[in-house]
């Protein structure tokens, strides 16, 4: 049987055009050394390109990942009762992920407007659970976790599909970060946004992210061009690379390829130490 483009890989030449397109973060920036890997997924709801609702098969995907900690998009149901998708307790047996506890929208629920926050170990300190602006109901959620080699802020987000919605969708959670210069930030999720110039509804959140060193192509998943996922670091220099999670289930069991980074906690705290330095010096 002939394959159809969504059966196999695409030609590794082909990625590497579409990567190297300017505004995307180049091939030639990733070094994927450190110490935690983080990692983004809209899970489409369980449901694939095939039109198969399948919750295992996103669950082996979410294995695929191997990451340390992990945002889900569209983890539960969006309307009506908003029943959650996964089962987490084999998640939990198979990936060891566990939820960092939040508040969800319904008693059978995961997440907070769909976002739930997966991690593997560590001391959850502080979390937020934050309502974005905007036409369609979209929210974010903020959490600050001591890992083993650092502490970390993650914004977990999935924002809304008008323009305007995203730019004052940035604009909040940007105010979020800038209560707090010290703790290394995340921003992670489903941003929405396929511009990667100036005409991007994520531009406000420059100059504290930079948006070109978080921008690889994941959508949609049988051919990935745009960059709607996104994995955005303050530093920037917490980051040592950005990839698509460009596997045969994950180009099947959703729309969105999962999309991971590689962060060195530990390097950062060093560089700290040594030039005795805020963590806002890098912004």
């Amino acid at each position: 049987m002939r394959k159809t483009l969504h059966d196999r890989k695409l030609p590794q030449t082909v990625l590497k055009a579409i990567r190297n397109r300017r505004g995307y973060r180049p091939l030639a920036d990733n070094n994927p050394s450190g110490d935690t890997v983080i990692a983004s997924y809209n899970v489409h709801k369980c449901i694939g390109i095939d039109k198969k609702f399948d919750p295992e098969r996103t669950a082996q995907v979410i294995s695929e990942l191997n990451a340390d900690i992990i945002a889900i998009q569209e983890a539960d149901k969006r309307f009506g009762e908003r029943k959650g998708l996964l089962n987490l307790q084999n998640l939990e047996r198979d990936s060891g992920l566990v939820p960092v506890p939040i508040q969800t929208m319904s008693p059978d629920g995961h997440g907070w407007h769909g976002n739930l926050l997966l991690f593997r170990q560590g001391l959850v300190r502080d979390i937020h659970q934050l309502k974005l602006p905007g036409v369609e109901p979209r929210g974010a959620v903020v959490a600050d976790i001591d890992l083993e080699d650092g502490p970390l802020r993650i914004i977990a987000a999935h924002f809304g599909l008008l323009k305007h919605s995203r730019s004052r969708q940035a604009e909040t959670l940007l105010s979020m970060i800038r209560e707090d210069n010290e703790r290394p930030t995340i921003l992670i999720g489903d941003l929405n946004e396929w511009r990667v110039g100036k005409g991007s509804s994520l531009a406000n959140l420059q100059p504290v992210f930079n948006l070109t060193a978080g921008a690889v192509p994941s959508f949609p998943s049988r051919f990935p061009v745009l960059a709607l996922d996104r994995i955005l670091s303050r530093p920037q220099q917490l980051v040592t690379s950005v990839e698509v999670h460009n596997t045969p289930l994950a180009r099947l069991a959703s729309d969105h390829l999962p999309i991971k980074a590689h962060l060195d906690l530990k390097a950062l705290e060093s560089r700290e130490a040594e030039q005795d330095e805020p963590l806002s010096a890098y912004r």
